[in-house]
């Protein structure tokens, strides 16, 4: 069954065992802050090279086997230049404003991006453009969410829609205290990513101890 309706209370011990567990935390400030920097041009930093911070530190997994040289920073810059619309009209908007004429908004962009980034690292790059509009998710999570089969820019979409409602259940912002998609990032890690991670370590233990025995 999805995970949808959290409380203040969990998303306060999701923040706690994430800043416990996960080091890269900071890597995600540095990258906000750096997009921030670069999109107001306060830094050397063109915009692609800010969010290259993140994607390096928290999409790992996906350049294990792919390079992330000039070329691919190219990629991402043309997307940037596709889509100044992220920056000029989406970056300030809330999830709680996401509607129905939004998905066809979304469902092109983030065709675009999971094409060059995957589908975790484009919603991770378009959550740094517009960090309370878009949010973010990763395999495990959408797997959690039970968000169907289809294009995953329409389960992308399916998981909006739900984030909308676990927000507006909460109180919004004022009640969460902080960003809620961050909020809900964490507690969906908690619930969804960490425990994933640790059926897989350890089977990974057992493996190895077979081969010892």
């Amino acid at each position: 069954m999805p995970i949808d309706k959290p409380t203040i209370q969990e998303l306060k011990k999701a923040r706690e065992v994430f800043e416990d567990i996960e080091p890269r935390s900071i890597f995600y400030q540095a990258a906000t802050d750096l997009v921030d920097l670069a999109i107001q041009n306060k830094t050397e930093l063109n915009l692609a090279e800010a969010i290259a911070v993140l994607l390096q530190t928290w999409n790992v997994s996906y350049y294990r086997f792919r390079s992330f040289d000039k070329e691919h920073l190219s990629d991402i810059e043309e997307l940037l230049r596709k889509y100044p619309e992220i920056i000029n009209k989406i970056r300030p908007r809330a999830i709680v404003d996401f509607s129905d004429k939004d998905v066809e908004v979304v469902k092109p962009i983030f065709q675009d991006f999971e094409h060059v980034l995957g589908k975790t690292g484009a919603a991770k790059c378009l959550h740094l453009l517009a960090p309370r509009f878009f949010p973010l998710w990763d395999t495990k999570i959408a797997i959690a969410y039970k968000l169907g089969k289809g294009e995953e820019a329409e389960r992308y979409c399916r998981f909006m829609a739900i984030t909308k409602g676990q927000i507006m259940d909460l109180g919004g912002e004022k009640a969460i205290g902080r960003n809620p998609l961050k909020a809900l990032d964490e507690y969906n890690y908690w619930k969804c990513t960490l425990p994933e991670l640790k059926k897989q370590g350890d089977k990974r233990r057992a493996l190895r101890e077979e081969k010892i025995l």
